[in-house]
C-alpha cells in the first residue's frame, strides 16, 4: 500500500488485536528506549513508536486510519490500472502480424522472465542453508545478526525482481506464467516479513511460518518455470 505505515512501524499485521499491538508496542519501546537499552536505543525511532501506538491503540483513531490506508491502496490500484491498460494498448497496437506476437514474447521472456527467475532461485534456495546456520544457536547475537543481514538481501532482490516484473506487461499466451511468478513474489514477500519477526521476538513460530510460505513460493516457481518450457 505505502512504504511504511504505522503497523510497520510496530511489527504487527493489521489484522492484529489490540492487545497484539500493545505488546509489541511495549518490547519495541523497551528494545530501543536508551533507558533499557543503551546498544539499540533511538529516539527517532521511539518517536516514531510512539505516533503509531497513538494511532493503533485507539479504536476509533484506528477504523479511521485503515479506512485511510484503504483509500491509499484503491488509488494507486487504480492508477496503476490505468498506466497498465495504456501500456497495454500501446504495446497491442504494434501487434500487426503473428512476428509481432513472437517478438513480444521473445522480448518479456527476456528483459522479465529470465532475470526475475534467477532472482526468485537465488533468494528461494538460500533459506534452507541460512537456516541451518541459525539452527546452531537460535539467541547467538551475531547468528541473528548474519540472519538479519541475510533478509536486507534477500528484501533487495526481491525488490528487483518486482520492479522487473511490472516493467513490461506479459503477453497473452505467457498470462498462466506471469500469474505463477506474481503470487510466487508475493509469497516470499510474506514469508520474509514473517521471518523477519524472529530477532524481535524469538518466536519460532515465525520462522516455522516464513519456511511455509516459502515453500508455497517454490511451487508457484516450479509452475511457472514448467508453463514455458
Amino acid at each position: 500500500m505505502v512504504d511504511s505505515n504505522h503497523y510497520d512501524t510496530l511489527k504487527v499485521r493489521p489484522s492484529a488485536s489490540q492487545a497484539e499491538i500493545k505488546q509489541s508496542y511495549r518490547r519495541l519501546v523497551k528494545l530501543f528506549h536508551p533507558d533499557s537499552n543503551q546498544k539499540t536505543a533511538d529516539n527517532e525511532q521511539i518517536i516514531r513508536i510512539n505516533a503509531a501506538y497513538e494511532v493503533l491503540g485507539d479504536n476509533q483513531k484506528r477504523l479511521n486510519y485503515d479506512q485511510h490506508l484503504r483509500d491509499i491502496a484503491e488509488k494507486i490500484l487504480g492508477d496503476r490500472q490505468q498506466r497498465t491498460a495504456s501500456a497495454q494498448k500501446r504495446h497491442q497496437a504494434t501487434r500487426r502480424t503473428g512476428k509481432d506476437a513472437d517478438e513480444q514474447v521473445e522480448e518479456w521472456l527476456r528483459l522479465v522472465y529470465q532475470p526475475v527467475n534467477r532472482l526468485l532461485y537465488r533468494i528461494l534456495n538460500s533459506l534452507e542453508e541460512q537456516m541451518d546456520e541459525l539452527a546452531a544457536d537460535p539467541f547467538d547475537d551475531v547468528l541473528l545478526d548474519e540472519f538479519q543481514e541475510y533478509l536486507q538481501t534477500c528484501r533487495q532482490d526481491l525488490k528487483q525482481a518486482q520492479t522487473t516484473f511490472r516493467s513490461l506487461p506479459n503477453p497473452p499466451s505467457l498470462a498462466r506464467t506471469a500469474a505463477h511468478l506474481y503470487y510466487s513474489l508475493n509469497q516470499v514477500a510474506d514469508g520474509l516479513d514473517e521471518l523477519g519477526y524472529f530477532p524481535l521476538s524469538y518466536d519460532e513460530r515465525y520462522l516455522h511460518t516464513g519456511q511455509e510460505l516459502f515453500r508455497i513460493a517454490t511451487r508457484l516457481h516450479c509452475e511457472a518455470q514448467a508453463s514455458v518450457t
